[in-house]
This record gives C-alpha cells, structure tokens and sequence, in this order.
C-alpha cells in the first residue's frame, strides 16, 4: 500500500464533499458513529472556511494545536480523557482495506516528529474495526468508560520510545 497524508486544498473540495454525504448518508442508514467530528464542523462547500476552521494554531476556547490529519500536538484535559491525540476515519466506501491502520502508521510518523512519545487514541467499544487499526498499530488498552453520551469508549497507548 502506496499512501501519504497530505494536506487537504481546495483542490479536492468536490472529493471531500462527496465523503461526507457519503459519510453522512451512512450514519443516517447504518446507525454509525460521526467520528472524527472536525470534518462535521463546518460546511464544506464554502471550503475557504472549512480549510479555515480545519487546524487550530491557538488554544483559545479549549482548542489545543492540531495538524494534518488532525493530530492533536498536546493533550489537555478534556482529550486526556475523550478525544486523544489523533482523530481518524475512512470514508465508508473505502473500509475494511487496510486504509486505516496505514493511516495511523503514517500518523504516528508525525507524531514522532512533533515529539510525542506517547499517543492516546479513544474509540467507542462498538467500533470494532477502528480498535484493530489502533491495535495493529501498537495499541494497549488502558480502560473504557462511559461518556456524557452514554457511549462507552476504549483508550489506548501507543508507546513510540525507541
């Protein structure tokens, strides 16, 4: 498998369009959860401000720095317990391909770069599929617990020290 993250454009605003109808035509039939959240946000077809709103640079309003593929640079409380520091997805179409877990591993690449030598990953427990992406990528469950929601969801480590 032949992948690489890049950096999300204007130029690919009819590509992402289409994912998230399809995504969102998929938790409309299939009941499936609406992770990662930050492609929901906003509005794709006005794309300056989606491309806009994507990363965060400032911790204003309990944000904390993110990039590509939304890595979140630095956990505070909030992620330490719900969101962790990588929020991942695969357009419905494209699972159970192997995508997802060389996504990870290409993600955790970045991570290291950043400097992050333990990544936290959450998932809701009935997300069986993105549980092994996470396991397959080093993985280690810590515990699960219920959120606000009435969601249980699983944390995990990956530990990157060499």
């Amino acid at each position: 498998m032949n992948l690489r993250l890049i950096k999300l454009t204007k130029e690919y605003r009819e590509e992402l369009c289409g994912m998230i109808d399809e995504w969102k035509e998929d938790q409309t039939k299939n009941h499936t959860n609406g992770s990662p959240w930050t492609i929901f946000r906003n509005d794709p077809r006005d794309i300056d401000r989606y491309l806009a709103e994507l990363e965060h640079v400032d911790e204003a309003d309990g944000w904390v720095p993110d990039s590509v593929f939304n890595i979140r640079h630095r956990l505070n409380d909030r992620l330490l317990k719900e969101g962790g520091h990588i929020g991942d997805g695969i357009r419905p179409s494209e699972r159970g391909k192997g995508y997802g877990t060389e996504m990870i591993r290409l993600a955790l690449l970045e991570c290291r770069k950043l400097g992050i030598d333990r990544v936290l990953m959450v998932c809701d427990r009935d997300n069986v599929a993105s549980a092994k992406t996470i396991i397959k990528n080093g993985g280690v469950l810590e515990n699960e617990f219920v959120n606000a929601e009435g969601v249980v969801e699983q944390r995990y480590w990956i530990d990157l020290r060499d």
